[in-house]
């Protein structure tokens, strides 16, 4: 039996998400091919027999607890819609905090800027996408995501990005930057949590690192001196629990003017320096 847009929004009530309503309209529009308000206005419109056998398969993939941007294949993040893959990190509207106070740092107006990680693009892509008269760098471990970035780069037709492969600052060279930012891998690989949600999902080399998720965060503050201009910033996204310890880190390795901020849930979420003088 054909069913409408407003039976298929019915069926919200079984997921166990907390975002089951917002779950099924983001399916009904990759099944449908159309925008939100089309659901609103369109309530009686019938599903075909494809789209209805189409929209039953990716429910069930959603009622097994798979992401909605793994099922899509996209996630929106800043005003970008991203290509997303089970090879990264789905974007998370809480690692926007890092591109608005990034956007409000006192940098240079042809700004040289190093994404460490980037997994789909989301920082690196945000702030070119704001500022195109900034030289934007991002790297990846991993071929295949520095291929997703690329394409993220080339659908939102922004021309001042550079991706490449890189473990760190490994393929960086003798180059020197006005700002680098990195959301790297931050929870310690007993984190029970793990096994909770959407992160069940994603791959644990980008979420897990050593040390209680410190160890990657330690490298990245350790070798970025080297490649940072004098009165260059340092901006790490890092666990809600781990602000003390990445402030010493920042101390211990010569950096000033640090300070952390807090994510939309009031959780210190991200910290960020200066280095006033660059190694020799």
């Amino acid at each position: 039996m054909a069913i409408s847009i407003a039976d298929a929004l019915s069926l919200h009530t079984q997921l166990g998400s907390d975002s089951a309503r917002l779950d099924i309209e983001c399916l009904l529009c990759h099944v449908l091919g159309c925008e939100p308000v089309y659901l609103r206005t369109w309530p009686e419109t019938q599903l075909s027999p494809e789209q209805q056998t189409h929209f039953t398969s990716l429910l069930k993939r959603r009622q097994a607890g798979e992401p909605i941007a793994h099922i899509c294949g996209k996630r929106g993040f800043w005003t970008l819609q991203l290509q997303v893959t089970p090879d990264t990190l789905i974007p998370r509207p809480d690692t926007e905090i890092l591109v608005e106070t990034i956007l409000d740092l006192p940098l240079p107006v042809h700004a040289r800027v190093l994404d460490l990680g980037t997994g789909t693009g989301a920082i690196a892509l945000a702030l070119a996408s704001e500022r195109p008269d900034w030289q934007v760098q991002a790297s990846d471990f991993l071929p295949e995501i520095v291929q997703l970035a690329n394409a993220n780069a080339h659908a939102n037709q922004l021309k001042n990005v550079q991706v490449f492969q890189s473990n760190w600052f490994e393929a960086v060279g003798p180059q020197h930057f006005d700002l680098i930012v990195s959301n790297p891998p931050y929870i310690d690989p007993d984190d029970r949590h793990l096994d909770e949600g959407d992160v069940r999902f994603e791959p644990r080399s980008a979420l897990t690192a050593a040390d209680h998720g410190l160890a990657d965060l330690a490298h990245i503050i350790r070798q970025s001196p080297a490649h940072l201009n004098s009165g260059g910033w340092l901006v790490l996204e890092h666990g809600y629990d781990q602000a003390d310890k990445v402030q010493g880190m920042f101390k211990q390795n010569g950096y000033c003017a640090i300070q952390t901020k807090q994510d939309y849930g009031q959780r210190d979420r991200m910290t960020m320096a200066q280095i006033t003088l660059r190694p020799d």
